[in-house]
């Protein structure tokens, strides 16, 4: 039996335990640096496994590692996600979340539970590899600052040093069984984006009364939007974004002040930077020439994606192997974001898609949404691929 007989083979017979594993996740979600009750669940299975760990690594986060023959030769790393969003989930599942408010929605029970089902893989092939494999196990990927930064800083990528590592990601637009990646730059920088402009309220029917925030305030959204279509390089994709203003006003009364929450992603670090001066002077000045007073406080978050071009080559090969060429696609540039990218700019890495959608049982939606569900038929898929890429690093030197 070849070796990725028998990783397919262990990744069938795993199945119904993963799937298990996955339930549990998803019936008790946490939130972000909360991922208490997910943490001991993960150390139960690992001391069962016998797969040495440490836990409490950026407070909830967990490594663990197996060694084979020769374990200094080479280390590989598996990452996934722990936390959950602070959503109510609308699904009709028996595994629906206990957790009023909180749900599994961007698939990061399914990443644990593919990296358990991996982890058990790879414990059956000692006499097959050499080296050794880091399981990180990581909270906060929701949640500016994201655990990956705090991870790094307490060591997650030391003693041993891994050489190169993978991150993998559902993604509903991919078919069960198919995987898609990309070269380079993949996913954007992100970053918050806070301004609040302060005026004088009044009775809504005496405007010449006040120095109205809301009217400056809209004035300011649209303003902004020229940071990307008239500053923006054609070859620099952009994204500027209001999702949130909050006006405690009436019908009948202008308030003293509103605050508008947004988003800024790009994918190159210079631009990025002089962007987030002309978002500042654009939104003071505006405010200023009407009257008023504007703060603008943006918090510098994840910076982008970059999928190592010799790594993720190896990957497309290693993919193509396990899965047949027809499974394994090529995505498009990103403007979402993931603190994998911490790592990214660490060492040689790469993140991947792993496809979740069945349309069939009308496995649809989005990321994010109250009604995310996966085809369960992909954690076979998620955990055997893992293993297998790990087990193709540690061979091939």
């Amino acid at each position: 039996m070849s070796l990725k007989e028998k990783i397919q083979k262990l990744a069938a017979s795993y199945f119904n335990e993963i799937v298990e594993f996955r339930n549990y996740f998803h019936s008790f979600p946490e939130l972000s640096f909360e991922e208490h009750k997910t943490a001991a669940f993960i150390s139960s299975v690992l001391d069962r496994y016998q797969i040495p760990y440490h836990s409490g690594v950026a407070k909830t986060g967990i490594v663990g590692v197996i060694k084979f023959r020769n374990p200094e030769s080479k280390t590989v790393a598996l990452r996934a996600d722990m936390d959950a969003l602070p959503l109510t989930e609308e699904n009709e599942l028996e595994h629906c979340s206990k957790n009023p408010g909180v749900m599994h929605a961007c698939g990061h029970d399914v990443h644990m539970a593919s990296l358990l089902g991996a982890a058990n893989i790879l414990t059956q092939l000692e006499d097959e590899l050499e080296g050794t494999v880091k399981l990180i196990f990581q909270p906060s990927e929701e949640s500016y600052p994201g655990g990956a930064k705090m991870m790094i800083k307490e060591g997650a990528l030391k003693d041993p040093a891994p050489a190169s590592m993978f991150g993998q990601h559902v993604f509903p637009q991919l078919e069960s069984g198919k995987v898609g990646v990309r070269s380079g730059k993949y996913m954007a920088s992100t970053d918050e984006v806070y301004i609040t402009v302060k005026g004088v309220g009044g009775h809504a029917a005496t405007p010449h009364l006040v120095t109205d925030p809301i009217l400056i305030s809209s004035h300011i959204i649209v303003a902004l939007q020229q940071v990307v279509s008239r500053t923006a390089k054609p070859d620099t994709p952009t994204v500027l974004s209001f999702g949130k203003i909050d006006a405690n006003g009436r019908n009948n009364i202008i308030p003293d002040e509103v605050k508008l929450h947004g988003t800024f992603r790009t994918f190159d670090e210079n631009w990025r930077d002089k962007a987030h001066k002309k978002i500042n002077d654009i939104a003071v000045n505006i405010a200023k020439s009407m009257g008023a007073t504007c703060e603008v406080d943006i918090k510098k978050g994840y910076p982008f994606v970059f999928n190592d071009l010799k790594l993720t080559d190896k990957f497309r090969k290693y993919a193509t192997e396990y899965l047949g060429e027809e499974n394994v696609v090529e995505l498009d540039l990103a403007m979402t974001a993931e603190d994998f990218a911490y790592y990214s700019q660490k060492l040689p890495a790469c993140f991947y898609r792993l496809g979740i959608r069945n349309e069939e049982k009308g496995i649809t939606s989005p990321l994010h949404s109250t009604t995310f569900n996966v085809d369960e038929k992909s954690l076979e898929t998620g955990m055997g691929l893992m293993a297998w890429l790990a087990a193709q690093e540690l061979l091939n030197r």
